[in-house]
Order: C-alpha cells, then sequence, then structure tokens
C-alpha cells in the first residue's frame, strides 16, 4: 500500500524553519539527492498542506507524507477538501497522516483535548461521511498504544509510528496484519565526531520525554522509570543510531524485518539547512537515481 517504490523516508520539520522560497528550493535538492518521500509536522507554526502544496508543487517525484496533521486544528470536512484536493492535483504523491497530538499542545491552541480513541474514531466517521465521491490520499494514523493501533487497523489505510524502538515496529505489525501500511520512525543521531553520538542526542529525547503519549508506550516496551528518568544508554540505544552507514542499515533492516513497508530517518539534534545539504551530499539510505 506504499504510495511510492521507496522504503526509506526524511523526516524534514527542518524545513518550517526556513522561509517558503528557501524551504521549496532545499525540498528541490533533497529530491535530487534521490530522497522519494518527506514527512512533514504540525508543530512548528506553518501550515502542512500549503507547505505541501508548495512543495509538490516544485517537484515532480517527492512524495509529502504528514506525520501528523492534528486532528484539533481543522474539522473532518475542512481536512477531507484539504487532503483530497492534493490527492487531485498530485495523485499518489500524498499521505495524510492523523494524530490526536499532546494534551499540552492541543490545550495551548484553545481546544478541550477529549478521551484520544472517541474523538479519533468519531473523526474519522465523520470525515467518511463528508467525502461523498472525493478521492482520499492514503489515509493513516498516527498510533501507538494498542487501542489507536487496533483503530488504525479498522479504519484507516496503516500507522505511523514515532519515538518508539524496533520491538514496538514487530507490535504494530502484528496487530494490524499485513495488509495495512507501517511507517515507524528512526532517529538517527548528527555527532560529526562520532564518538559521542548518545550525548548528542539526549536533549532531543529528553524534549520527547516530557511527552506523556511516549512514556506510557516505552514503559509497555519494558523500559523503566529509571531508564526513563536517566536516558540510559539502553533506552538511547533503542531509539537512536549514530549516523553511520552500518548503524543505519542494519537498524532499517531490523524495522523491515520487524514488518515496516517504510522507515522515516529523523536527525537529531535537528539539523539546519546547510547541514541537510551536507547529509544528503554523502548519500541518503534507499535512494533511487
Amino acid at each position: 500500500m506504499s504510495p511510492t517504490p521507496d522504503s526509506v523516508g526524511l523526516w524534514a520539520g527542518f524545513l518550517d524553519r526556513l522561509p517558503a522560497d528557501d524551504a521549496v528550493t532545499l525540498a528541490r535538492g533533497i529530491e535530487s539527492a534521490g530522497v522519494r518521500t518527506i514527512w512533514l509536522q504540525e508543530y512548528s507554526g506553518v501550515d502542512p498542506f500549503i507547505r505541501a502544496a508548495l512543495y509538490l508543487s516544485a517537484t515532480t517525484r517527492l512524495t509529502v507524507a504528514l506525520g501528523v496533521a492534528v486532528i484539533y486544528a481543522r474539522d473532518p470536512e475542512a481536512m477531507v477538501a484539504a487532503a483530497s484536493t492534493l490527492e487531485e492535483a498530485f495523485p499518489g504523491r500524498f499521505v495524510l497522516g492523523l494524530g490526536v497530538s499532546h494534551r499540552d499542545l492541543v490545550e495551548a491552541r484553545g481546544h478541550e483535548f477529549r478521551p484520544p480513541l472517541p474523538t479519533m474514531a468519531s473523526y474519522l466517521t465523520a470525515m467518511d461521511r463528508a467525502r461523498r465521491r472525493r478521492r482520499l490520499p492514503l489515509r493513516i494514523l498516527g498510533a501507538l498504544g494498542p487501542q489507536m493501533v487496533g483503530l488504525a487497523a479498522r479504519a484507516a489505510d496503516g500507522v505511523h509510528t514515532y519515538f518508539a524502538p524496533v520491538e514496538h515496529t514487530a507490535s504494530v505489525r502484528a496487530a494490524i496484519g499485513p495488509d495495512r501500511w507501517l511507517a515507524p520512525s528512526q532517529l538517527v543521531a548528527l555527532d560529526p565526531d562520532g564518538e559521542h553520538w548518545r550525548d548528542a542526542a539526549r536533549s532531543y529525547l529528553q524534549l520527547c520525554l516530557g511527552m506523556p503519549n511516549y512514556t506510557r508506550n516505552l514503559r509497555r516496551c519494558g523500559f523503566t522509570d529509571e531508564d526513563l528518568a536517566t536516558t540510559s544508554d539502553a533506552l538511547v540505544d533503542a531509539l537512536v543510531v549514530p549516523d553511520d552507514a552500518h548503524h543505519l542499515a542494519t537498524r532499517i533492516d531490523a524495522h523491515r524485518a520487524a514488518g515496516a513497508d517504510h522507515v522515516v530517518l529523523q536527525f537529531v539534534p535537528p539539523p539546519g539547512a546547510a547541514v541537510i545539504a551536507q547529509r544528503l551530499e554523502m548519500g541518503f539510505p534507499g535512494t533511487q537515481g
């Protein structure tokens, strides 16, 4: 069910920090480097649908996936309108990832954070009513816990996971069966010396460890309160790989063996445009000429 034949994508939240013209230029460079899919967030104060349209318009083969669009930001009919418009304009090159986000972020928008599972289930039902004859792109859920994963298996085309180890990829594949698309994220530590990559990644991990959705899931995966409190080496090693060809290939292969269709690489700490451009010159896993 993958929209493109690629199996490795690039998390491209760094584009949000650039003016639109510069971001479009870099998106073209990313495509020229052989990357087939980029993933955008909804977190940085730019509209991911508008940015997706800009990047799709400026490229010819690039697929843009949202990981994820926050359902509190748009009512179901508005979500259908945006997603179906992109699917019509760029058939097969847009992936709609949906998520409930986090309580603090939702409340900061001025919304009441409601129970995630029934809220998402009702939203998907309303989207299905609103779509009428409009064609939607691949629709996946940002899901970690077993109930949301189960909802994705019943009412969506697949699952996008984040901040979770390979073992979680295997458990999600077992839960959703063979016919749903599965796209886990994999953090990659950018450390120019290659010796202190765990320390380079820890500050980002600690940011995410402040979000209960992630810590609950990591506890389900067997990590202890001490692992979470100290950002233990065991936790870092499960979530992050150093940026070298051997470790990257080994971890990507592990996700594939666990059932992933597509692996999203996110470089941490979040890089600037110049760093990404330099990194792409070195080659990107899974690129095709």
